[in-house]
């Protein structure tokens, strides 16, 4: 038995409004750095499915290459989250004012 697309679309659909909701309402740096990985495993999941769908196996490939890059995109992230914490000794977004005038 196969599940149909549509479900996986759902799905994907669920994770990535999760995400967005997560960068929006919470004030928390490490939260938002995991909700923007939420989004980005919503179009994964996408990928995936999509790939499965049309019997195409360049979706699974770019996953791959995207998973690769959100890695690094986690140690770069936690590095900067690290180095405001040692500056300011909190990670409450409300808090920084590093980047305004």
């Amino acid at each position: 038995m196969t599940v149909p697309l549509f479900y996986y679309l759902v799905l994907s659909g669920i994770v990535f409004l999760t995400g967005v909701m997560g960068v929006l309402l919470r004030r928390n740096i490490i939260i938002i750095l995991l909700s923007v990985e939420l989004m980005l495993n919503a179009t994964n999941i996408n990928f995936v499915a999509f790939s499965q769908y049309f019997h195409d196996v360049a979706g699974q490939v770019f996953v791959f290459f995207a998973l690769t890059v959100a890695a690094a995109e986690v140690a770069v992230g936690l590095a900067i989250i690290v180095a405001l914490y040692r500056a300011k000794s909190t990670i409450n977004v409300d808090e920084f004012q590093l980047l305004k005038w």
